[in-house]
């Protein structure tokens, strides 16, 4: 094996810019760092304007450099190329499907990018080839060809299952980006098998390519920063009594509008009042949000604090009855790791890549149908025994995720890409079964 892999984690996100799921895998991914039975070193690229933030979830001396200015980049990545081919364009047209092919079934330490060569002179060096490291991650959407294997983390293909939630242009950059990107990436990493058959499907990536790893939850705060849920309560006008957690940034897949519709059902047909904290980034959706709680005369049952740091949205996680989930679309949701940590019972959406994650430990409903949710809602608040078995799930099913064991996986990725020699400790994870099911056989399915 190499005596040092110098690996660059592209990590230029702010903190506070409505990604707190993209934060989350950050958090996770500042655990290579703590790995110390390897011969890597981590260099993680922060913000051009704010990259010191990242020192705050790294251990101490990490490599943090700031990354290279914004440009608002107003044509296709690939002009240069079109340009250079000429006359050529119209037999690299015929040529594109050989090289497709050729990306998806680079060899460890051949960048699929390099097949370019034989049509265009190379790319000027980059910024991460400037870098002096071997192996470039870019663990979120954004993504740069380089002359480097890279490692890119598509997420989701959201847009393709609910085109209704983007504008027409930005479905189309979408498309342009996810696609180059996943064919020029030497190796594909998702957090569900959701997501691996969406891409092999949709994008017709070669399975061998796309590896699954779950983003594993990182630690909770301390116990002692914990904050107080007596001083929450006071500086977030919480009432008395027992309340429900629901924590997301209010796009529209997140599905408030349907769980404030069966919170109303619930309040005006059955008298079952329900008080619910929905803590998160409210986004260019929030209005109508806002409005709707107005409509239905919620006010006084529903609070949205927005963003609140994580000791507080710990102390509401310990301190919440049960944690709901309703969302119409995820790729994987922190918040059921999250609330499995704190040993909340939750409930959640029967879609996507939600049943394969929760694997029984979770209340599964109907996201779409008001009156599903109104029926899960009203379970979780009146059914102490249902919570207390959710409860023993969900902590069993916690069992099968350790953030060490998700960077050791990430860390046998980065060795295969450099065309390094894999230990059997590599070779074991690369081929782990993180969707498992953790349920002993004859406990009932929970839906």
């Amino acid at each position: 094996m190499k005596e040092r892999l110098r690996v660059a984690i592209n990590a230029q996100l702010k903190p506070d810019g409505g990604s707190g799921g993209i934060v989350t895998v950050l958090r996770a991914l500042a655990a290579l760092a703590r790995l110390d039975d390897g011969p890597e070193e981590y260099v993680f690229v922060g913000p051009h304007d704010s990259h010191d933030w990242l020192h705050s979830i790294l251990p101490p001396g990490q490599t943090v450099v700031r990354g290279p200015a914004p440009v608002e980049w107003t044509v296709d990545r690939l002009e240069p190329f079109k340009r250079a081919l000429g006359p050529l364009r119209p037999a690299a047209r015929g040529l594109r499907r050989v090289f497709n092919a050729a990306v998806q079934t680079a060899e460890p330490g051949v960048p699929g990018f390099a097949s370019l060569k034989s049509f265009a002179p190379p790319p000027p060096k980059n910024f991460f080839e400037g870098l002096g490291c071997d192996v470039v991650h870019f663990p979120f959407q954004s993504f740069e060809p380089c002359g480097l294997p890279t490692i890119y983390n598509p997420h989701d293909l959201q847009h393709l299952h609910h085109p209704e939630f983007f504008t027409p242009s930005e479905i189309a950059r979408r498309e342009s980006h996810y696609t180059a990107a996943c064919r020029a990436a030497h190796t594909l990493v998702v957090a569900s098998e959701f997501v691996r058959r969406d891409v092999v499907e949709r994008y017709r990536i070669e399975p061998q390519k796309i590896q699954t790893i779950p983003w594993a939850p990182p630690p909770p705060p301390e116990s002692t920063a914990v904050a107080d849920l007596s001083t929450l309560a006071g500086k977030y006008g919480l009432s008395d009594g027992p309340f429900a957690l629901y924590p997301a940034m209010t796009w529209e897949h997140k599905n408030h509008l349907r769980l404030l519709e069966a919170l109303a059902r619930l309040r005006d047909r059955e008298g079952l009042i329900l008080r619910f904290v929905f803590t998160g980034y409210k986004t260019d959706f929030w209005p109508r949000v806002e409005s709707r709680v107005n409509e239905l005369g919620l006010a006084r049952q529903v609070n949205f604090p927005g963003m609140v740091t994580r000791e507080e949205l710990s102390a509401l996680y310990r301190a919440a009855q049960f944690v709901f989930v309703p969302t119409l679309f995820e790729a994987a949701s922190a918040p059921l790791f999250e609330a499995w940590q704190h040993g909340a019972p939750v409930a959640c959406s029967s879609v996507t890549s939600l049943p394969e994650q929760a694997a029984g430990a979770a209340l599964l409903f109907d996201p779409f149908d008001v009156e599903a949710v109104a029926h899960a809602l009203a379970r979780m608040a009146t059914e102490e025994g249902l919570r207390e078995e959710l409860r023993r799930r969900g902590a069993r099913r916690l069992e099968d995720f350790s953030l060490e064991r998700t960077a050791k996986a990430y860390r046998a990725v980065y060795r295969r890409a450099a065309g390094q020699r894999l230990c059997e400790e590599d070779r074991r994870l690369l081929g782990w079964d993180w969707m498992r099911r953790s349920t002993p056989p004859g406990l009932p399915h929970i839906v």
